[in-house]
């Protein structure tokens, strides 16, 4: 597939379920004690690298992007899905979200203290990977904290119905740490330390903090 072919289809099923995925996440946070710490040791990593703007990329309806700022982050989220941002907009009046790609973001060159991608990886295919952690590298301040979520696994799927019993068609990839590890290396980063998540459910989650290479 090609990268405006996956991008497109993305954008176009959030568009489609941003809605109705709004709803089913607005208290995600509220029964996940491993995923609150996950985020306040970023917090708190934040601030030791000191602190700054923070990008929460691929932010969806904002709620990580809300949580942050609730932790004295001072957090904005970007999402590929222009409903998704309207949701945002509308959930979060008080923050700043905007449209981007994380295959092309628009902002300067190590201009944000630290930034985050919370299983919004998990469309991106393997061969735009590099280039996606790539950007994230250059709008990375150097010994800028990096942290991402993503589902624990191997192989991918192909998932045509969402949030709302509506119609999607995005592939929903499952990745190894070792693997996003190599990857986060080649890119110029230090990986710090790793959680493992929900190894007995459906779908276990890991998550990863990295370092900008200076």
């Amino acid at each position: 597939m090609t990268a405006d072919g996956w991008l497109a289809d993305t954008r176009s099923s959030y568009d489609t379920v941003a809605a109705d995925y709004a709803d089913q996440l607005r208290d995600a946070l509220v029964g996940k004690p491993y995923l609150r710490a996950a985020l306040a040791l970023f917090a708190g990593l934040v601030h030791t690298a000191g602190g700054g703007p923070v990008a929460d990329v691929g932010c969806g309806p904002g709620h990580v992007t809300a949580h942050l700022q609730e932790l004295g982050v001072d957090a904005f989220g970007i999402d590929l899905s222009p409903v998704m941002i309207d949701v945002a907009r509308r959930d979060h009046p008080g923050l700043r979200f905007e449209v981007g790609s994380m295959t092309d973001l628009g902002l300067a060159d190590a201009s944000v203290g630290a930034l985050l991608a919370f299983w919004s990886l998990i469309h991106v295919p393997d061969d735009a990977i590099p280039t996606v952690l790539g950007q994230f590298r250059r709008v990375l301040r150097p010994g800028g904290p990096l942290l991402l979520g993503f589902h624990l696994g191997d192989g991918s799927r192909l998932k045509t119905q969402g949030y709302g019993g509506h119609p999607m068609k995005v592939h929903v990839h499952r990745r190894r740490p070792d693997r996003m590890a190599a990857w986060l290396c080649e890119a110029g980063f230090t990986v710090e330390a790793q959680l493992l998540l929900g190894l007995d459910e459906h779908l276990p989650g890991v998550v990863l903090f990295a370092r900008r290479q200076s």
